[in-house]
C-alpha cells in the first residue's frame, strides 16, 4: 500500500486509457484545482471516488485505494459493481461542493453580461 498518492501510477493509467485529470474532475464532480489537490495528496478520496476511478481506469477499488495512500477507504466491492456506499455526509458534502461551482458560474456569467 502507497503511504502517499502515488501521482505517476494514477497519470500513467490515465495516459493509458487517454484521458487527463480533467476527465476525472468531471467523474468525480471536482474542479481541476481539487483533483490537483488529491494528486498532491491534499485531498482524500472518499469510497465513492475510489469505486468510480476503479471503473473509469479499469481496475479493481481495492488497487485504486492501495495507490492512493493509506488513509483511502475501500468500497464494498460485495455489494456489486454498480452499487457504490456513500455516507450521508459525504453526499451532502459532494452536493454543497456542486452548489458552490454553480453559484460562482452565475456569478461569472452574471459579471460577463453587458450592460
Amino acid at each position: 500500500m502507497a503511504l502517499f498518492f502515488d501521482q505517476s501510477w494514477f497519470d500513467a493509467e490515465l495516459a493509458r486509457t487517454g484521458a487527463s485529470r480533467a476527465d476525472v474532475a468531471r467523474l468525480l464532480s471536482l474542479t481541476l484545482q481539487q483533483v490537483d489537490e488529491l494528486w498532491k495528496d491534499q485531498r482524500e478520496l472518499t469510497a465513492r471516488d475510489v469505486a468510480l476511478l476503479g471503473r473509469f481506469l479499469n481496475q479493481p477499488a481495492r488497487v485504486i485505494a492501495e495507490r492512493a495512500g493509506v488513509s483511502t477507504p475501500v468500497p464494498d466491492e460485495k455489494a456489486g459493481p454498480d452499487v457504490v456506499i456513500a455516507s450521508l455526509s459525504e453526499r451532502v458534502e459532494q452536493l454543497e461542493a456542486q452548489v458552490r461551482l454553480l453559484s460562482a458560474e452565475v456569478e461569472r456569467l452574471k459579471s460577463s453580461k453587458p450592460g
